[in-house]
């Protein structure tokens, strides 16, 4: 069985779908599907089961891996130190980020870093996922909560100030009980963020209209109309068409954290990355 295999493998299932997991690889969901019946008719096991809602591995597909998390853990980990090892100011580095953060936080600062070094070709993920550093999945990771894992390198970057924003001319609301107010917030899998409970306390009767993942699109739902939203000051305060409210208290903040894996730290490009990043938003 060779790497590229355990890749595919791996891929398919993390991922469950064919689709899903061509797309993780660039490859086609058909070569995926011909690849993986050659793997299985090599190996002589059903690696498989075929549901209706995707792929789940089987008793030996599970058995199989355990061994291959084993085995790509020791690849990335070669591959880390030789790209860690790079003194290039060339190659690709890969980012992950909130997308309001990478649309209007960090974009300017890879515009100027494009400039700088125009052979370095960088990718930003705009993801909710929290994608893997260990695995590669990202070289360099923004989120708004600390990282745990060992092997990471991260410090605190920025404290982002949040405020709450009404279409501009539309009569504000008072701090009370807020009937009649309509509201566009968090979708319920982010229900616990701290301006939602912020909201809830300062204006507890009023309604929620709308709900989105996305900052940018509740400051877009809010531009036109459809109600009050908290968005990141960066993001509020660069669009004409909506205003702050005083509510006499300003939304909780959040700090905003990045991270590398350690195997990275010598990497040239990531590092002269990293520095023009703190010093143009960790001021």
């Amino acid at each position: 069985m060779e790497w590229s295999d355990l890749k595919l493998f791996l891929a398919i299932a993390r991922f469950g779908t064919l689709g899903a997991a061509a797309r993780s690889l660039g490859l086609t969901q058909p070569t995926m599907g011909r690849r993986l019946r050659a793997l299985e008719t090599s190996l002589g096991q059903m690696l498989f089961q075929r549901t209706t809602d995707g792929f789940v591995l089987t008793d030996e597909g599970a058995a199989v891996f355990a061994g291959a998390e084993r085995i790509e853990e020791e690849a990335l980990a070669v591959e880390r130190v030789l790209a860690g090892g790079s003194r290039q100011l060339d190659g690709f580095l890969r980012l992950s980020s909130s997308d309001w953060f990478g649309a209007h936080v960090l974009s300017p600062v890879l515009a100027e870093f494009s400039q700088v070094h125009p052979k370095v070709v960088v990718e930003l993920l705009t993801d909710s996922r929290f994608l893997s550093l260990s695995r590669r999945e990202a070289d360099l990771v923004f989120r708004i909560q600390p990282f745990t894992e060992a092997e990471v390198i991260s410090r605190k970057l920025i404290h982002i100030e949040y405020g709450l924003y009404i279409s501009r001319g539309a009569p504000h609301p008072e701090a009370g009980d807020g009937a009649g107010t309509r509201l566009v917030t968090m979708d319920e899998a982010f229900g616990d963020m701290p301006d939602v409970g912020w909201l809830q306390r300062l204006l507890p009767r009023a309604g929620i209209v709308m709900r989105s993942n996305s900052r940018d699109v509740q400051a877009a739902l809010c531009a036109n109309g459809a109600g009050l939203a908290v968005l990141p000051r960066p993001l509020g305060d660069s669009l004409a068409t909506i205003e702050l409210v005083d509510l006499g208290e300003p939304p909780p903040g959040r700090d905003t954290w990045v991270g590398y894996h350690r195997d990275m730290k010598r990497l040239a490009r990531l590092r002269a990355l990293l520095d023009l990043v703190i010093e143009r938003l960790a001021r």
